[in-house]
């Protein structure tokens, strides 16, 4: 069983393919998954959204039935929100959980950005100056393209060449003035990128949250979320300092398990952590994932799940551009590409192992590839 709050567990069933799959099973990967594209990301706290496409099917992923256009839809209604919340990386939320999470992370991250900002001679002054263009050019629910704005910038002075109206643009989003929002439409230039909108408009009710209560909730959704996990992987993925997440640790252990594989800590829901008693799912299923999934890149020790000899495989040379990934198990046991386009997508597993996936494996990925299919379809 594994234990409450701060005492020990016994291990002696635990190995790195059970604690993967309790992985899965805290991030809706196996199971019933989550009921809607709102439900998931309110559940999953935020999720890793830079590569548009691959986010859009990582969601499809975890709630059951789901098509694209379903996920487009939620982005388009605000029911789910992309913005960077943390690492300066973009991410999947829930529209309530932004300004709060914004409020914590976000002084952190503008002074790791400080001296590349004075490279780019981006001062206040010039951040409010962009900030009243934006906000003009925004209001009343117009929405604007990225490139919209950088022309506005640039009309006013301002340039954005070099990462500039980048970097402008993000911080514009970090102190909450801009969101993005609907996407453009299916045709012209701007096809499927997301408009920019005015936040406050896109977003009009937020939570007032302190610091303290902050890091508290993140902490504990994180392991509710991401669980088995550690405080260095939550201190890595919220960009917290470990002190204060070990700090907060002391006000929601009581509402989270404990186990321990060797000399390492894991924190986890109970309900997840139950089904060690009741049978932990996912022991046969195989899932074709996308690249930059939460299941791989929500941890910043990943050994767990990827075996380091086959870590170039998912990044090759560590160029930070993660490949789609084929989960059995709760492992990683390689890759899987697409080619083709329209009705002509082909979907063919790489397999790490010379010998390719058992014949059991290779039909359960059929499935897999037909349901990624499907959910482009629709």
């Amino acid at each position: 069983m594994p234990s409450h709050g701060s005492r020990s567990a016994p291990t002696p069933r635990l190995t790195p393919g059970i604690m993967g799959r309790l992985r899965l099973a805290s991030q809706g990967l196996v199971g019933d998954g989550f009921q809607d594209v709102a439900t998931a990301a309110r559940r999953m706290l935020a999720m890793q959204a830079q590569d548009l496409p691959s986010a859009l099917w990582a969601v499809g992923q975890r709630v059951r039935g789901a098509g694209e256009s379903d996920v487009r839809a939620a982005l388009d209604t605000g029911t789910m929100v992309r913005s960077w919340p943390f690492r300066g990386t973009l991410h999947f939320l829930a529209p309530e959980d932004l300004k709060w999470i914004l409020g914590v992370t976000s002084g952190r991250m503008k002074a790791n950005t400080a001296t590349r900002h004075r490279q780019l001679g981006i001062d206040a002054n010039d951040v409010a100056k962009c900030r009243d263009i934006a906000q003009e050019l925004v209001s009343s629910g117009k929405g604007a393209t990225r490139e919209e704005l950088f022309a506005a910038f640039e009309a006013a002075g301002q340039a954005t060449k070099a990462q500039r109206g980048v970097h402008l643009l993000w911080i514009l989003c970090q102190e909450a003035h801009l969101v993005q929002g609907p996407t453009a439409g299916t045709s012209g230039k701007a096809a499927g990128q997301q408009l920019f909108v005015a936040f406050d408009e896109w977003i009009p009710k937020s939570r007032n949250v302190d610091r303290e209560e902050g890091v508290a909730e993140l902490l504990l959704r994180y392991l509710q979320s991401h669980g088995p996990a550690t405080e260095r992987d939550f201190a890595w993925w919220s960009f917290t300092p470990l002190t204060e997440v070990r700090a907060a640790m002391k006000h929601v252990r009581d509402k989270l398990e404990q186990l321990t594989l060797g000399e390492t800590t894991y924190w986890l829901s109970p309900d997840v952590a139950a089904l060690l008693d009741d049978g932990v799912p996912g022991s046969r299923a195989v899932l074709a994932l996308p690249g930059f999934d939460e299941f791989l890149l929500g941890y910043t020790d990943r050994d767990l799940v990827l075996p380091p000899e086959f870590a170039q495989q998912i990044v090759p040379g560590g160029n930070g551009v993660f490949k789609r990934m084929i989960v059995q198990g709760g492992k990683i046991v390689g890759t899987w590409v697409r080619s083709g386009s329209g009705r002509n997508i082909r979907v063919e597993p790489v397999p790490f192992d010379n010998d390719g996936l058992s014949p059991a494996a290779k039909r359960s990925f059929e499935v897999q590839a037909a349901k990624y299919l499907d959910f482009l379809s629709r």
